[in-house]
């Protein structure tokens, strides 16, 4: 590997710290004492737990429907997985970890629609 690494961090993995010096230097006052950004934190937290809970309930209802149902035992246990990925999805993003939380969220409504394909 030739060359060397950026000694600047990417734009989505700069802390808020980061954010607000380089608000700082730019002297947009503004943005700096509205609080903008922990405004933005706080609402991408909120926005990560909420989706995390609903498509944990959504997951766990839907497993509970095709447990009494006639399809075969692999589609509520992976309904059960998918709900469990997404409720640690919501444990994510409540802590701040929005993004792993994205994820997590995603992995758990595709294990989920994995478990239709087998119905």
């Amino acid at each position: 590997m030739s060359g060397r690494p950026d000694s600047d961090l990417p734009p989505d993995t700069q802390t808020v710290e980061d954010l607000r010096e380089d608000l700082a230097e730019a002297g947009d006052k503004d943005l700096r004492d509205d609080g903008l950004l922990d405004e933005q934190a706080r609402r991408a937290r909120w926005a990560a737990a909420g989706t995390g809970v609903v498509l944990a309930l959504a997951g766990t209802a839907a497993a509970l429907l095709r447990a009494s149902g006639t399809a075969p035992a692999l589609v509520p246990v992976a309904y059960a997985c998918g709900a469990a990925v997404c409720a640690l999805a919501a444990v994510l993003g409540a802590r701040g970890r929005t993004r792993r939380a994205l994820w997590a969220a995603v992995a758990g409504v595709m294990i989920m629609a994995l478990g239709d394909q087998f119905d």
